[in-house]
């Protein structure tokens, strides 16, 4: 018992880590638990003793849940696409040049960020419906991308601002022209930060509901299809797709992690 105990002492700080962990990933075992348990009643969430992979085989067979699925990934891939392509042109912009109103442009990008959801739905909403601009898809891929966008610049930004100048002066010490240093030099280099905000863009417009519920219309995306769902019964294949959703993101995540560090081991061992 006293090792038990010595050993919490010299490691308390992994130990609060670890609690912390397991309090976050709680939810996502419920959720998983609830994929695959058998449910009792339709407006009952409480875990029984049936248990069956039906939901699994069957992740589509409630009404209505593919259609809002398929609509949620559209919208998210474009408003990915879009919001990291002008968000890393704003980023290096931001980054790299000097120009009038660059500190008036900075404050600006934190503002979407800043502002509740509520207040940017309702505002985009006013803006829409002033301009007679009828709602649905590419009403919310623009709302979308207005909050995508700030995130992106973000997290560009960041990693220009721990690139190392010098590498590309190098480059171009060397001969090539301004094309090929950004092209060899600068995107590689670059391209974590632009990954990284791409998936925090992607998991934020798929996420989305209130700025999404201000301004779809009639269209049904899937988290207004479970905020729709919960007041006559959540089917468990909701609880399917979320979990497939965070695993497909560990896998990513981990594959990430695993690549760059054969990659650092790699250079290591040069």
């Amino acid at each position: 018992m006293y090792r038990v105990w010595r050993w919490v002492a010299d490691h308390w700080v992994m130990v609060i880590g670890l609690l912390v962990l397991a309090y976050l990933f709680l939810p996502i075992v419920v959720v998983f638990l609830l994929s695959v348990n058998r449910a009792t009643s339709r407006l009952s969430y409480d875990l029984s003793d049936q248990w069956t992979l039906d939901y699994w085989l069957h992740p589509f067979g409630a009404a209505g849940i593919a259609d809002a699925l398929r609509l949620s990934i559209g919208i998210a891939l474009v408003a990915t696409l879009v919001a990291t392509v002008l968000g890393t042109l704003m980023a290096f912009a931001l980054a790299r040049h000097r120009f009038r109103g660059r500190g008036s442009t900075n404050v600006l990008i934190f503002l979407p960020m800043a502002t509740p959801e509520v207040v940017m739905g309702s505002s985009l909403l006013a803006l829409f419906v002033t301009l007679q601009v009828p709602l649905g898809f590419w009403t919310v891929v623009v709302a979308h991308i207005l909050f995508c966008l700030s995130f992106v610049v973000v997290t560009v930004k960041a990693r220009l601002a721990g690139l190392d100048p010098r590498l590309q002066e190098a480059a171009m010490d060397l001969y090539a022209d301004e094309w090929s240093t950004f092209r060899k030099v600068t995107l590689p280099l670059v391209l974590p930060g632009i990954a990284a905000a791409a998936m925090l863009s992607l998991s934020l417009s798929f996420d989305d509901f209130i700025i999404t519920n201000f301004n779809s219309g009639t269209s049904v995306t899937f988290p207004m299809y479970v905020w729709g769902a919960a007041q006559r019964g959540i089917p468990r294949q909701v609880n399917v797709i979320g979990t497939a959703v965070f695993l497909l993101a560990f896998v990513i995540v981990l594959a990430v992690q695993i690549r760059g560090r054969r990659q650092a081991k790699a250079l290591g061992v040069a």
